[in-house]
């Protein structure tokens, strides 16, 4: 089997950054420590990144995520695997339809939401496994050096 790699979409929570994200990969032995976990858990920043880009002495909260086909992970459906569940407006259904009339010889788009309006949509279970490829941590406990400092140079050194 090839290697996998996650993408871990870092939030901080600092606001002075005004809740600014960054991009990073977790791979190796690494991978293994968020595999089985679920929304809501901690996890150490020294399984994050690579290098001394390590995000050491944070602690990270599991937010959410998505697969490798783009589909959304949801905190209320359990397990790993694709489910699909008839939803109202949430998280991967915004509950309107959209309805275009031409209106003075020009094409205008109009949202109706109706009430009571559901659909079936496929999610993604609350468990990280090896067909999940991005995973989204908020900061809960941050360490002396900021996340700008550590991971500021990353981008500057890429532009």
């Amino acid at each position: 089997m090839a290697e996998t790699t996650f993408v871990a979409v870092v939030n901080d929570t600092n606001p002075d950054n005004n809740g600014r994200s960054y991009n990073m990969t977790v791979s190796g032995n690494n991978l293994s420590q968020f595999l089985g976990k679920k929304i809501g858990d901690l996890v150490d920043g020294i399984f994050v990144g690579e290098g001394e880009q390590t995000l050491a002495g944070y602690k990270l909260e599991i937010t959410g995520g998505s697969d490798k086909t783009g589909t959304p992970m949801r905190s209320d459906l359990s397990g790993g695997t694709r489910q699909s569940v008839l939803v109202t407006a949430s998280t991967g259904f915004k509950g309107h339809s959209l309805v275009f009339k031409s209106k003075g010889g020009e094409k205008k788009r109009f949202r109706y939401k109706p009430d009571g309006m559901r659909k079936r949509r496929n999610f993604r279970g609350n468990t990280i496994t090896q067909d999940t490829r991005q995973i989204n941590l908020k900061v809960v406990e941050a360490a002396n050096k900021s996340l700008e400092d550590i991971l500021g140079s990353i981008e500057e050194s890429s532009e």
